[in-house]
């Protein structure tokens, strides 16, 4: 191994002066011939309280084979990861975007406090997929970010369901349209073993996303978490990250704005998680790429949806996965001629020709052909108006509501929206407001997805519509609003809003207003006062003090 590509880790082992270092780390099992090879860091997102994450320690030790196989000598170290399905609905979840900060920085910390000459970084839940690419886009060092692949999907009465299934259920039971038995059924079969939530949900939308982006080697991400092959991935990144090294081949040269929207395009095609629009605005800003919210619109608009997958249709990642993965996804974006074709990844390939390489199986009815798209325009639009004058995002994909207006139903919290609807106390075209959950005001800006999945268990998904300053769960469907922006604990107009102002969503001028003149909403605006911070210290004061608007990615630095 040629000794110049310890670029930076020959600062930490070689010479006279640095034998206590050497002494300390032979003192774990290290060899001179160890030393000797360029030290590549493994960020592992592992952790026992979730099935998304669980597997990941099986999958390091492939990955630390493989680099080793490749000539470098891998170093594992952990980071944190919390579980948005466990948590949310909780004052828990409000945990959930803040430790997407977490990881990046805890990554971060480590790859610089020990010089190491590449990452290859492991992924599962959610947030750990942007936190791990935010630090390798900080660090710009040569690595790869792996995604421990989705679950399968569970069995129940005949049919296969997910976790999201299980959420909408709890509305059911509460209308009565399914017994305590039935939910315990339903709970016992829906997560059959380990992997990340089976549908087009966050974190199968941002896996595609970063095969997409190039940081992630194309078709590794779709193979499932307890698939056989997955261990043969993993390995691979031995490879990968070694070539990279080689090559020089950082995030700087990957992720590009050209690449940021191929990366857009793929969420709108497939009708991913609106928290695609965060995250990816979050991993621009880490470069100094610019990038707007108006910009998901723009590309959004150009791009048919085409992917028949939960929440708003029928299949599951595995069924994409089946179908030809994320490179028959390119190769559509390719045919539309929507795909930057030139842009380079993290293998030495470059898109053009990883789409030109889709194997689509015969049949497969998963991702729909060019000429019968499911929507002419992509999954999710943004809004403006009096109401986000920053914008916001909402999902159209699995939905054909393009107008709503409807009164008001103003919550504080989201405790208290939770409370309304098992009381049953919203009706047919109301517009539910969840207010002061944004990324300041929470802080940490919690998905909704109980809110919303109860209100489709109880019927009302069509005709009720629902805002937030908060976010939504990828498995979130029907028309909601989130990101709303400015949010409320800063004074934005949806902290104005009362009970019965009437509110109008209209997708096709892209527009979220209520019926309040401009006089009317700067009186109000003028009576408010900012609420208490929920925290006076700790990481989450810490977090409502630093983070930014989620138009800009809710980032922190």
């Amino acid at each position: 191994m040629s000794q110049n590509l310890k670029h930076r880790s020959s600062v930490l082992t070689d010479g006279v002066d640095r034998s206590p270092a050497r002494a300390m780390l032979k003192g774990i099992g290290f060899t001179d011939e160890d030393l000797s090879r360029p030290l590549i860091g493994v960020a592992n997102t592992w952790i026992e309280v979730m099935p998304c994450n669980f597997h990941l320690r099986r999958l390091s030790e492939k990955v630390k084979e493989g680099i080793r196989a490749a000539g470098g000598t891998p170093i594992e170290f952990n980071t944190i990861a919390v579980s948005d399905g466990i948590s949310m609905g909780t004052e828990g979840m409000k945990a959930s975007l803040i430790s997407r900060e977490v990881v990046a920085d805890s990554i971060e910390l480590v790859v610089r406090g020990h010089l190491f000459d590449g990452v290859v970084a492991l992924s599962g839940c959610d947030k750990t997929i942007p936190g791990t690419v935010m630090a390798l886009a900080r660090l710009d060092l040569p690595s790869v970010m792996l995604y421990g692949g989705s679950i399968l999907p569970g069995q129940f009465q005949g049919h296969d369901v997910t976790i999201q299934d299980v959420f909408e259920a709890v509305g059911a039971c509460s209308a009565g349209k399914m017994n305590l038995d039935q939910l315990r059924d339903l709970e016992n079969h829906a997560c059959p073993g380990a992997g990340a939530c089976g549908g087009q949900f966050t974190a199968n939308t941002m896996a595609i996303a970063m095969e997409m982006l190039g940081i992630s080697p194309m078709g590794s991400a779709s193979v499932p978490a307890m698939d056989p092959k997955k261990d043969e991935v993993a390995f691979q990144m031995g490879q990968v990250v070694m070539n990279a090294l080689k090559n020089d081949l950082r995030p700087s040269k990957i992720i590009t704005h050209n690449a940021l929207e191929n990366s857009i395009a793929s969420i709108a095609l497939t009708g991913g998680s609106t928290n695609g629009v965060l995250h990816l605005l979050a991993i621009a800003y880490e470069l100094g790429i610019p990038l707007a919210m108006e910009d998901f619109d723009r590309i959004s608009s150009r791009t048919p949806l085409l992917g028949d997958l939960k929440p708003g249709g029928r299949f599951v990642a595995t069924d994409l996965y089946k179908a030809g993965g994320t490179r028959l996804v390119a190769q559509r974006l390719k045919d539309a001629n929507l795909l930057h074709r030139n842009e380079m990844t993290i293998t030495g390939k470059k898109m053009g020709e990883e789409a030109s390489l889709a194997q689509e199986t015969p049949g497969q009815v998963v991702l729909r052909p060019l000429s019968k798209p499911l929507k002419p325009t992509g999954g999710f639009v943004i809004l403006k108006g009096n109401l986000s004058p920053e914008g916001c995002v909402v999902k159209v994909a699995g939905h054909e509501r393009m107008y709503q207006k409807g009164p008001a139903r103003v919550f504080d919290s989201e405790e208290a929206a939770f409370e309304a609807v098992r009381a049953r106390k919203i009706k047919s075209g109301d517009v539910v407001v969840i207010r002061y959950e944004g990324p300041k005001g929470g802080p940490g800006m919690r998905e909704m997805l109980a809110v919303t999945a109860a209100l489709v268990g109880e019927g009302l998904g069509e005709s009720v519509s629902l805002l937030t300053d908060g976010r939504f769960s990828g498995a979130t469907h029907g028309l909601m609003a989130g990101h709303v922006s400015p949010e409320a604990a800063c004074g934005g107009p949806i902290a104005a809003l009362k009970d019965e102002d009437q509110i109008i969503f209209d997708i096709k001028n892209r527009q979220l207003n209520v019926e309040l003149s401009d006089e009317e909403m700067r009186l109000r605006l003028e009576r408010w006062t900012p609420p208490k911070p929920h925290y006076q210290k700790g990481v989450m004061a810490k977090y409502a003090k630093m983070v930014s608007s989620a138009a800009k990615g809710a980032v922190t630095g």
